[in-house]
């Protein structure tokens, strides 16, 4: 007897129920995908309506200038003209370099990367050290308002650090200083890393890297940022640089601003050059930003309505199932992707939450806005307007020339249509009706399919989940004890047949001998 095979068709047909259970939770898990997926259809079009809710989608600004040394950029509030500006410097950062070059041979310069007690006799000037056998000095620079940041020390053991470790941890300081060794020009740099005249004191004569020469010898002599002697204590500057820039806006007003960028009266010049010379800058309306924004707007809000649309009203095809494992591998990968395209047909067909959102989705784009201005009161003014076949549920169309000539006309009347906030719901611009609405329609499908930071105890088709996997679990342990019964069963059948048959064998000899 075939106990194996007899053991595995009674167990194909015990295991029945489960492959019931396990197709209604691949079903299930195609459901919660469908839903995120209209999430996420929903969550782009409502970022977009965010976006139709903003000023600056329909006062955006163009800026021209009559030369390449002065550019601009304006915000919405901009007004609409020309201006003029003149450019008479530009913003410089501060920069100390050494006076000379700090080796004492060319055909041997310093290593920057070898410890400085090795390269001590290299350079031009031995290193004054303190008692402990450290390089010692301090740094100074200062802030955008003028103050002084407290003195920045540094002590290094000569024996440990390089050149090049101590530049580091220069730059690595928050005095925003750059510094660096150039091994060609055998020189030290040390630069600010922002422009600006920001020390208006007479310390360090206005310099913005600043050091006292009692307790910098490393700075003033070794790496030769000196010049003139100590005398007075204090080392006379090196530094050049550290200059605002100076511009006058149309003829009347001179600023003087740390960097090469200023704003003023909405508009945010860039300059490049100083040549003293009148430049013309002209800002003009941009209409062309906020009606590629509404195209793109009703693009999108056509493809969800079309997206969703084909969800709710699509055919349900029953008797194709989820498959298991053992059917797939009885098909081609072809026909798999084909059955499976059935099977997924349908899950969210009827669906109430999502007929319910259309629905309103659709009132909020159609009912009139009272407190807006007499000819932009609906989309229709502006012509938008549904779609003339049926078979389009809802979606829009435009005319395109007649948008344009409306936001020429008058892009405040727009962006109230779109924008304006009120009380009721048709006080409230069309963008923010829709985006309450979508959001309302997302969280109810996150309550029943969740999202990616929900746990499945947290949503309606998670618990779902969790309730089918626990019947799993527990018919996989009765499938467990199911076919150690049956083994059993079989087991004691053999020996009764293997009893039986020797008990006929005996009495078959005991015959035979009678005879």
């Amino acid at each position: 007897m075939d106990t194996d095979t007899l053991i595995r068709d009674l167990m194909k047909a015990e295991r029945m129920p489960l492959e019931k259970l396990t197709r209604k939770k691949q079903t299930l898990e195609w459901q919660r995908d469908e839903y995120r997926n209209v999430n996420k259809l929903l969550t782009e079009l409502r970022n977009m309506s965010f976006d139709m809710r903003l000023q600056g989608t329909y006062f955006s600004k163009t800026t021209t200038s009559s030369s390449t040394s002065v550019s601009a950029t304006a915000n919405a509030s901009a007004s609409e003209g020309t201006y003029n500006v003149k450019v008479e410097r530009l913003a410089t950062a501060a920069v100390r370099v050494s006076q000379s070059s700090i080796s004492n041979n060319p055909a041997a310069k310093v290593d920057p990367n070898a410890k400085l007690s090795t390269q001590e006799g290299k350079f031009n000037s031995g290193f004054d050290l303190n008692a402990d056998g450290m390089i010692e000095f301090s740094l100074v620079s200062y802030n955008e308002n003028g103050t002084k940041n407290q003195p920045a020390p540094f002590v290094f053991d000569p024996t440990q650090v390089s050149l090049n470790d101590v530049l580091k941890q220069i730059n690595d300081s928050s005095l925003g200083v750059r510094a660096f060794y150039d091994a060609t020009a055998d020189k030290v740099v040390m630069e600010r890393t922002k422009t600006g005249n920001f020390n208006q004191t007479t310390e360090f004569l206005g310099a913005e890297i600043g050091y006292n020469g009692t307790t910098a010898s490393f700075l003033a002599n070794t790496l030769q940022m000196k010049a003139g002697d100590n005398s007075t204590g204090t080392w006379v500057s090196t530094e050049t640089g550290g200059t605002n820039a100076k511009f006058t806006y149309n003829g009347v007003l001179t600023v003087e601003p740390p960097t090469n960028q200023y704003t003023i009266n909405n508009i945010t010049f860039n300059f490049s050059e100083a040549t003293n010379t009148e430049e013309t800058i002209t800002i003009s309306s941009n209409t062309d930003k906020a009606f590629d924004s509404i195209m793109q707007f009703v693009k999108k809000y056509n493809e969800v309505i079309e997206n969703l649309n084909g969800k709710i009203s699509e055919e349900k095809f029953r008797s194709y199932q989820p498959l298991t494992e053992e059917e797939k591998e009885a098909m081609t990968e072809k026909q798999v992707e084909l059955w499976e395209e059935r099977a997924k047909s349908g899950l969210l067909r009827s669906d109430t939450i999502i007929s319910s959102g259309l629905n309103q989705m659709r009132v909020n784009i159609y009912t009139p806005h009272s407190g807006a201005i007499d000819g932009y009161k609906q989309l229709s003014d502006l012509g938008i307007s549904s779609s003339s076949n049926y078979r389009d549920a809802g979606k829009l169309s435009v005319n395109e020339t007649e948008l344009r000539n409306k936001l020429r006309e008058n892009p405040e009347a727009v962006w109230q249509l779109f924008g304006l906030n009120g009380n009721t719901n048709e006080t409230k611009g069309i963008a923010r009706r829709l985006q309450e609405t979508i959001d309302s329609t997302i969280k109810k499908i996150e309550n029943r399919a969740g999202n990616n930071l929900r746990t499945n105890q947290q949503f309606g088709i998670g618990r779902n989940l969790i309730n089918v996997d626990r019947q799993i679990n527990r018919f996989e342990d009765r499938l467990v004890q199911v076919e150690d019964r049956y083994w059993k069963q079989f087991s004691a059948m053999e020996k009764a047949i293997q009893k039986s048959n020797q008990q006929s064998m005996y009495l078959m000899q005991q015959f035979s001998l009678g005879m």
